[in-house]
């Protein structure tokens, strides 16, 4: 038993319903009981765009049914499962290119800096020979 998304919609117009079936059955065929509608298209904060009937939901999942990867993040989001950590380390780092223009511009300040110290050391040292004259 899986809690799933079944395609509807139209090409390119997607639209979701979030059912109860048989994980041995086709994504969009037949399901035994339809537990809410998941529409895509709709702006994320959109109360429309996730519709659940948390009471069939919480029947199934005490009847063994495994909610899929987006199903159980739907969950998670509106409170019903815990939050699973999710580790995905090579997400957080940046790419070959960003990394190359990142090490150059550190470069660059680095010359920068140096430059701007180098200066402000020898400044001083010319007020002390005028104050001394």
């Amino acid at each position: 038993m899986k809690i799933r998304l079944a395609r509807g919609g139209s090409k390119k117009r997607p639209f979701y319903a979030i059912v109860a079936a048989d994980s041995r059955m086709p994504r969009d065929g037949r399901f035994i009981e339809k537990l809410g509608t998941y529409n895509p298209m709709l702006p994320k904060d959109s109360e429309e765009r996730v519709k659940m009937n948390m009471e069939r939901i919480k029947y199934w999942l005490g009847e063994g049914a495994q909610p899929t990867d987006r199903i159980s993040r739907m969950l998670e989001a509106a409170g019903e499962l815990p939050k699973k950590d999710r580790s995905n380390p090579k997400k957080g780092t940046p790419g070959k290119a960003a990394q190359a223009r990142a090490e150059e511009k550190a470069a660059k300040a680095a010359a920068a800096e140096e430059a701007a110290n180098a200066p402000a050391e020898e400044a001083p040292a010319e007020e002390e020979a005028k104050a001394e004259e």
